[in-house]
């Protein structure tokens, strides 16, 4: 059996002393493992890292065998990639995330996702609220999408300022405020006012916002942590917006 497809670099482990597993997220064959044979050259090493954008050859004699890669390079964004902690945490964070979903399940809108966010990872604004879009869809593609289009309680599609922590539905501001404590924050740029740009305050909520969800719906019953790169880039993020808000206002 034989397919050809784009991917994009997740991860390699070693295998054997000359050859390594490649772990990559196709467009339309999702996230798939192969043999790279020679993976340790020297030739090998710059196209197998994290983030390149590669060109796939997958073999194998069954459809269930690991197979074989044969990978050329498209786009060699790995070092740009390794200049900031945003890149690099956000490469480690995506991948995990990715991880969550079957092997071998297409989602090509993913595949297309994280490669935009990986050209605008060197931009922290963009970058966060990239990611918080991805880590949505990853929720919805999960099963555990969030409906931030209408009010849970009237069904108005104004003033949406929550979403409540039980349904993962957005809440009007009036229908919200006699519970506001127990209320997530709806950020502006995902909800009502979607082409209003994330300062960091608005940024963090919604970090917080996914983070729960995450948490509740997929990481606790797997018996699993958030993984530590996600905090990473939570913070890396955060602090770059920072120090670009101070600029400005100076």
């Amino acid at each position: 059996m034989q397919w050809q497809d784009e991917a994009i670099i997740l991860g390699v482990k070693r295998h054997g002393e000359t050859s390594v597993i490649a772990e990559v997220m196709t467009r339309s064959r999702g996230r798939h493992l192969g043999l790279v044979r020679s993976g340790r050259s020297r030739t090998m090493q710059p196209v197998l890292q994290p983030g390149n954008h590669v060109d796939v050859v997958w073999r194998a004699r069954l459809d269930e065998h690991l197979g074989e890669f044969k990978l050329e390079p498209i786009r060699l964004r790995a070092a740009r990639l390794m200049e900031t902690a945003t890149a690099v945490y956000g490469v480690q964070a995506m991948g995990a995330l990715l991880r969550l979903l079957p092997e071998r399940d297409p989602h090509p809108h993913l595949f297309e996702a994280l490669d935009i966010i990986l050209e605008a990872m060197d931009q922290p604004a963009d970058a966060g609220e990239l990611f918080i879009r991805f880590e949505l869809a990853v929720l919805n593609d999960l099963g555990y999408g969030l409906d931030l289009t209408e009010c849970a309680a009237t069904g108005s599609r104004e003033e949406l300022v929550y979403v409540s922590p039980k349904s993962g539905r957005a809440v009007c501001r009036q229908a919200g405020e006699p519970y506001a404590e127990r209320m997530l924050v709806l950020p502006a740029f995902l909800g009502e006012e979607a082409g209003v740009a994330a300062d960091r305050e608005s940024l963090a909520a919604a970090f917080r916002l996914t983070g729960y969800f995450l948490h509740r719906h997929v990481y606790e019953p797997r018996g699993l942590t958030e993984n530590a790169a996600r905090d990473g880039f939570v913070q890396a993020a955060l602090k770059a917006m920072a120090k670009g808000e101070e600029r400005q206002a100076g």
